[in-house]
């Protein structure tokens, strides 16, 4: 499409968009359950492909360009507004997912907010304009009130009300966001523990992209942390089967595994929850990180299961992997003493 219409910034973005997700993809970087606390604040660089951040920064000067350069010509030209917009909300994920530039990040949600705001106050029907303010007013909404304060002074404020209506508004609407709207509505729900709505919502999109993994996970993450374990268990364990039969492309059964080894220990079977975190590492893309959470969240189990050889050997496992770590750190003091459930 870009080869056709090289100078419209809509086409720079949906390839722009491909090559950023494609890669993150790629790397892990989008299991919800990364984003569950804030230790991905610390957590080391995603291992992403230089020679795709270099085209990512190309594909984003170019789509920035084309836009100012309409609105050079019309300051109130919507469809730049919104092209602009969007480039600057992908260009504040690569920061913080990639670069983890949490200032420059800022800068540039901020400046997605406004353009799309914009937009929304020439064209109010724009639906696909409230996705990305959805998520602004939701995020920002979401921040503690010392955080709100200091924000406050960079004009960042925001209302997670307002922020899931718009949501609301732009899955709802059937334009080109619609699917970004509904995924962030599950997520964003899933953490309001408003659990049947955010199913709802993810269900609409394993409906209609069946062979979608990070959707179908999606469904078992919520069904977990609603509390219906037996439901989440069979959930996980679909995804697996179906990933092993190559339903998906290049699924990362790492973190169904994973996800299967929380809904059992979750559920008191300690055994089952040790073999599935043990197979985390049989899956190709499981990266260093991942592996040792499991590594450690195995030894927990054989702690349990009164296996304290099994333990040790996980534990030892995990500092060794990485002895500066937040999960190294916790093996140690299982090393002295063996874990027990809280």
């Amino acid at each position: 499409m870009l080869k056709i219409h090289p100078e419209d910034p809509f086409a720079v973005n949906h390839l722009l968009s491909a090559v950023l997700y494609r890669e993150l993809y790629r790397v892990g970087a989008l299991d919800t359950g990364l984003y569950a606390t804030n230790n991905f604040l610390t957590r080391k660089k995603f291992p992403f492909d230089p020679k795709v951040s270099v085209q990512v920064k190309e594909l984003t000067e170019r789509a920035l360009a084309l836009s100012e350069r309409r609105l050079a010509q019309d300051p109130q030209d919507v469809q730049a507004l919104y092209a602009r917009g969007l480039t600057r909300g992908l260009c504040a994920e690569y920061l913080a997912l990639v670069d983890k530039s949490w200032f420059a990040a800022l800068r540039n949600a901020i400046g997605a907010r406004r353009d799309h705001e914009e937009v929304l106050r020439l064209a109010p029907d724009y639906a696909d304009a409230k996705t990305i303010v959805g998520v602004y007013n939701y995020v920002a909404g979401s921040l503690p009130w010392t955080v709100k304060a200091a924000a406050s002074l960079v004009g960042m404020s925001g209302s997670r009300k307002k922020g899931i209506q718009y949501l609301y508004d732009a899955a709802n609407a059937g334009g080109e966001t619609s699917a970004d709207a509904r995924i962030a509505l599950a997520l964003f729900l899933r953490r309001e523990h408003r659990f049947d709505e955010a199913l709802a919502a993810v269900r609409v999109l394993t409906a209609s992209h069946p062979r979608n993994f990070l959707y179908a996970l999606e469904e078992a993450h919520i069904l977990n942390d609603a509390g219906r374990g037996p439901e989440a268990i069979a959930a996980y364990r679909r995804v697996l089967a179906a990933g092993r039969q190559g339903h998906y492309f290049q699924p990362h059964l790492e973190m169904a595994a994973f996800g299967l080894g929380e809904a059992l220990r979750g559920q008191g079977d300690f055994a089952g929850a040790a073999e599935a975190y043990e197979s985390v590492r049989e899956s190709p893309s499981a990266d260093s990180d991942r592996v040792a959470t499991a590594n450690l969240a195995a030894g927990e189990m054989y702690d349990l299961l009164h296996q304290r050889e099994l333990a040790v050997k996980k534990y030892q496992a995990v500092i060794i992997a990485n002895a500066s770590s937040p999960s190294a750190e916790t093996a140690r003091r299982h090393l002295k003493e063996p874990y027990r459930n809280p």
